[in-house]
């Protein structure tokens, strides 16, 4: 098995390294752990030596009584110096949880204390997984450090969204749970045998609203705030899939390692999905896309107290969706979502299913004010050729997580009628070949 490096910085996420270092060790891992001085203030050394049966280090001044060996190796007759011997010998080091403060060091090439000066002198794969409050997670400078970290080919684990530390706050910064990390460091070590379940597909997601203009100011729009989106990406790219969002006016913070295309209006969201479906496995169309738009909007500002009260015509827009089912090649498993109002929302979605050619639906009813849009919960039903899964009203991130499951049913049933389709060619082809006898 391997030798896993784990790193905790200070955080209350720190209780989940723990968990993380008995899971490694229970799959059969050699482990060792590096703490800094604050994660100590939430979870004491003690309790990873008991664990993983090894000493843990705090400074890079201090000896290491096992001189750099992780558990069942021989100790060496020489000490090593300390801060190298470790991450020297690690196969992969995982840094969980890793601050907003430790990932800034990180970006910027800082080593002032163990945990960073072992990760500037890795060579095996680093892995960081952020935790911590949601207004710090998705600050200018914490996204840009997390881009920077991922540039230098630093496997970031998005976090995920729930309740926070804080008394009444939910937003995104959740660590992954112990099981997450573990599966993702065994991807590393796998070397491309990854047991993530959507590692090597291309997933592209919209998100947000479109803005359709009226004039340099005004525009027709809709109060989707591209939540939905944001978390199927997130998910999608915790699973491993090489992800792309096509964001609407989206103001959310999106995960670092999802590419991120922005566009505004209808007809600016349908040329990019137009460039970006051929090339993608699974499109989660979660954007609202504006059905009307007005038929001339003028380039400057219209005035109230200058003529008459304008009159707006409106257009319809392209049909986005329908033109890439029509365009669709086999594999492809495209979903769409619904946002309906009261008591037929469920046939509605059946119909527009149908109609359109797609795999799935997802229909949330909007008439309430609870879940939808701009909110951090929904409730909905994910309606397929095969029947309809309803998801009670729960947060974003686990509706997200039940869509990507029921896609990746949609793709494992594709997968079974395509082998059972080459079996009966190859039968046919066969009985064929051998020819008749009179």
């Amino acid at each position: 098995m391997a030798r896993v490096l784990l790193g905790v910085s200070g955080g209350i996420a720190a209780y989940k390294a723990l968990e993380t270092a008995r899971l490694a060790v229970k799959a059969g891992h050699a482990v060792r752990v590096i703490q800094t001085d604050a994660s100590v203030r939430f979870v004491g050394t003690a309790s990873f030596q008991a664990i993983t049966g090894a000493p843990v280090l705090l400074s890079e001044l201090e000896p290491d009584p096992a001189r750099g060996a992780y558990p069942g190796e021989a100790v060496p007759d020489r000490a090593p110096i300390s801060h190298l011997a470790l991450v020297e010998r690690a196969d992969v080091y995982l840094i969980a949880p890793a601050s907003a403060n430790t990932l800034a060091k990180l970006a910027h090439g800082l080593a002032d204390n163990l945990l960073t000066t072992a990760a500037l002198a890795a060579e095996c794969p680093v892995v960081v997984a952020p935790a911590m409050n949601g207004r710090m997670y998705e600050h200018p400078a914490t996204q840009a450090n997390l881009r920077l970290l991922a540039d230098r080919d630093v496997m970031v684990i998005p976090p995920g969204e729930g309740d926070l530390a804080s008394h009444g706050e939910h937003g995104v910064g959740r660590m992954p749970e112990p099981s997450e990390l573990l599966a993702a460091c065994e991807a590393v070590l796998e070397s491309g045998a990854s047991p993530r379940p959507l590692s090597g597909l291309r997933v592209l997601v919209t998100a947000g609203g479109t803005r359709e203009p009226i004039d340099s100011v005004r525009y027709i729009g809709n109060r989707s705030s591209g939540r939905m989106g944001v978390a199927l990406a997130r998910e999608a790219a915790r699973r491993g899939a090489d992800v792309t969002l096509i964001a609407a006016n989206v103001a959310l913070a999106t995960p670092p390692v999802v590419r991120v295309i922005e566009v505004r209006s209808a007809a600016e969201l349908g040329d990019a999905c137009e460039r970006e479906f051929p090339g993608c496995d699974v499109l989660l169309m979660a954007a609202a896309v504006a059905d009307f738009r007005p038929a001339a909007p003028v380039a400057h500002k219209l005035k109230k107290d200058v003529g008459p009260v304008p009159t707006i015509e409106l257009e319809p827009t392209d049909d986005v969706l329908s033109a890439l089912a029509a365009a669709r090649r086999p594999g492809q498993v495209l979903v769409g979502f619904a946002a309906e109002h009261g008591e037929d929302a469920l046939e509605h979605a059946r119909a527009k299913r149908r109609r359109k050619g797609l795999d799935a639906v997802v229909v949330n009813d909007i008439s309430r004010s609870d879940i939808g849009f701009d909110v951090s919960e929904n409730e909905v039903t994910v309606v397929t050729a095969a029947g309809e899964r309803r998801v009670p009203r729960t947060s974003k991130s686990r509706v997200a997580a039940t869509v990507l499951d029921v896609v990746q049913g949609l793709r494992a049933a594709g997968a079974q009628r395509a082998d059972s389709k080459e079996a009966a060619d190859g039968a046919v082809g066969a009985t064929a070949g051998r020819g008749t006898r009179v």
